[in-house]
């Protein structure tokens, strides 16, 4: 019995103690577990979202859900590369928040605990305390894109919930993070090219955990997450981001062949939504 226990853990605490910078809480973090048949890959999505088939022995896994670092205490969060990186300037402004932080998180995912392995509901709040702590570091970190990985990961965790536990408004607060999303890395983008904030503070792009899709990703994603969730309501304002949408995703083309960076898949999901770009401008003209 105690071996079957042994080998059906999906996770695990790890022996690097952290401190928090915020409240010097020192904890340890929960890492999954991927080998012995644990996750199992399946299809890329048109957001470069990966999914995972259910595991016979060990059922449905989701990585994500341990990417983010939480304190426990304080519910400071951040990638884990950044953790301890917090200007010093903002720890007392980190610790100000922190009731208010709690608050907002539970209203969105009540009965949370960072203490316990985490389920479904403590990986979409890791990702939301992301989102939200990234305001407190500079822009050297690159923090706005950050922030848009963020909150498209909290949407695919959010979807996740929504699919296991129908009619409790899940699938409304994915799209929410899904249009924040939207606009964060479309202003990563306008930073970077008017010199506001610099991209080279991110060591991984994702914006899954199983490949990195670099800055053609980003460009992407941008551009996907305009067509799908950008302005919609005025025709004319539409047509003017659908034209920008279709100049960013261009730009992945020019940027040579394919190579590991650029796989088949992601160069086929690339030229789908140009296509279908082009096809509503199409439209839009007649």
């Amino acid at each position: 019995m105690g071996n079957d226990k042994k080998e059906l853990k999906v996770s695990f605490f790890s022996q690097k103690k952290y401190t928090c910078p915020a409240c010097d809480a020192v904890f340890r973090k929960e890492e999954p577990l991927s080998g012995s048949g644990r996750l199992i890959a399946g299809e890329l999505t048109e957001e470069l979202h990966r999914l995972y088939e259910p595991s016979v022995k060990y059922g449905e896994l989701y990585p994500l859900a341990y990417q983010a670092t939480v304190c426990p205490e304080c519910w400071f969060a951040s990638m884990d590369s950044d953790f301890s990186a917090l200007p010093d300037k903002n720890r007392g402004v980190v610790w100000n928040h922190r009731e208010q932080r709690v608050i907002d998180t539970e209203l969105v995912f009540p009965g949370i605990d960072f203490h316990k392995p985490r389920g479904l509901a403590e990986g979409a709040a890791s990702q939301y305390l992301v989102l939200r702590c990234y305001e407190y570091y500079d822009t050297d970190i690159s923090p706005t894109i950050k922030q848009g990985l963020a909150a498209l990961r909290a949407a695919w965790l959010l979807d996740e919930m929504d699919r296991k536990t129908p009619n409790q408004h899940y699938d409304w607060l994915a799209i929410l993070f899904r249009r924040k999303a939207q606009f964060l890395y479309n202003e990563a983008i306008r930073k970077e090219q008017n010199g506001q904030e610099t991209l080279s503070g991110i060591n991984t792009f994702g914006p899954d955990t199983d490949k990195n899709y670099a800055y053609e990703g980003v460009l992407y994603l941008a551009a996907y997450l305009r067509y799908k969730y950008g302005p919609s309501g005025d025709p004319e304002q539409r047509k003017n981001s659908l034209e920008d949408a279709r100049r960013t995703i261009a730009r992945i083309f020019g940027m040579g062949k394919i190579s590991k960076g650029k796989p088949g898949p992601f160069m086929e999901h690339a030229r789908k939504i140009y296509d279908d770009i082009n096809k509503e401008l199409n439209e839009t003209a007649l």
